[in-house]
């Protein structure tokens, strides 16, 4: 019987973080919960998610700004279970910023967290992985697919995350490593549920109504593309971007 498998998330104290260390306990494998230290989520809660669903985790602080932390946070898994199959670059935060407030501080701390944080997260798992390990970067619709107004910096990191994903597929492959991103819809977790920075409730039921499905997706529908692309069932797809959005980018408008 082979060993479980193991996995680092970033940004799993809610949100699709938090969906896919449960999805993932439901397949046995074990999670290292990344969470960060200001984030008013409790990782705690997702921990007893995991455990309600007969799975194994532990919660590791981690800020995706540090080489350092990350590096702390991907040896967790090795020094906790022994190896690390999966790493999970789900962490960002969202700022609303037009172009002309856009400081080169808000920018450079944007890009600090969705994509160099991204790249520090794969860059970590690269080092203690072998081979029939697997990657998977969260990006967005802003950004890969469409623009967002007020919002250059995401949607600038998001679009940087899939170029990151296909070299990183391309120099890992030789290593048997795969490397993926899903791309998001309108998808209900506390990020876009935020009324300042993103849509808000009311600005998500309404944008809804735009979506072929009616309505806007869960973390859990996310979580289980996410856990496709690591599984063996994607053993052939590497530096491939898949959209989650039921159906919204393909919609015709009138």
């Amino acid at each position: 019987m082979s060993e479980p498998r193991v996995a680092i998330i970033t940004g799993a104290a809610s949100g699709i973080g938090r969906a896919l260390a449960v999805h993932y306990a439901g397949q046995g494998v074990r999670s290292i919960i990344g969470t960060f230290a200001s984030d008013p989520h409790d990782p705690e809660e997702t921990l007893k998610l995991v455990r309600n669903a007969g799975g194994d985790a532990v919660i590791h602080e981690v800020d995706v700004r540090s080489a350092a932390s990350v590096d702390s946070f991907a040896q967790r898994a090795v020094d906790e279970y022994g190896r690390l199959d999966y790493a999970i670059a789900n962490a960002g935060i969202l700022r609303n910023s037009s172009l002309t407030e856009m400081t080169d501080a808000r920018w450079t701390d944007m890009l600090d967290v969705d994509l160099t944080g991204v790249l520090r997260t794969l860059r970590a798992g690269a080092e203690r992985m072998t081979a029939g390990g697997a990657m998977v970067a969260v990006s967005s619709i802003a950004g890969a697919v469409y623009g967002w107004e007020g919002h250059t910096h995401y949607a600038a990191a998001k679009a940087g995350v899939l170029g990151l994903i296909r070299s990183i597929a391309v120099e890992l492959g030789p290593q048997g490593i795969r490397a993926n991103a899903v791309i998001p819809g309108l998808i209900e977790t506390p990020q876009s549920l935020d009324p300042v920075n993103s849509l808000g409730p009311d600005g998500l039921v309404r944008a809804g109504t735009d979506i072929p499905f009616g309505r806007v997706g869960t973390p859990a529908e996310v979580a289980s593309v996410i856990a496709f692309l690591t599984s063996a069932d994607a053993g052939y797809v590497t530096g491939q971007s898949l959209v989650v959005d039921g159906g919204l980018t393909v919609k015709m408008r009138a």
